[in-house]
């Protein structure tokens, strides 16, 4: 894969964070940043764990390692280390009006009473 969605400022200040690196007791990951890109490719699609493309590995085996890695909390430590600088670059004002439907209007309505 060549085209990352993390940038390598982004990985840079994530890498020491993430788990199985070799200094780590136990299992050790094969790839870190393609795991984070695998998670991030699911949230970014909204897709199943069952969808995800086999160049990021088997879907039970990365859905495992997230959930591992959701109990251990380090998704949380790697948001606040990336977070400490805004990148304002895709901040946007919304102004369009977003209008109710007459039927929502508040006007009189629900079933009728029958005799």
């Amino acid at each position: 894969m060549d085209r990352f969605v993390l940038t390598d400022a982004q990985w840079a200040k994530m890498e020491p964070l993430c788990l199985g690196k070799k200094t780590d007791r136990g299992r050790s990951g094969t790839d870190n940043r393609l795991f984070i890109e695998a998670v991030l490719w699911i949230a970014r699609t909204g897709s199943p764990w069952r969808d995800l493309p086999t160049y990021f590995g088997h879907w039970n085996s990365v859905y495992s390692r997230y959930s591992d890695w959701m109990k251990a909390g380090v998704f949380k430590r790697l948001f606040e280390a990336v977070s400490d600088e805004a990148d304002m670059e895709y901040a946007m004002i919304d102004g369009t009006v977003v209008r109710v439907h007459r039927h929502g209007q508040g006007a009189k309505g629900g079933p009728e009473v029958r005799r």
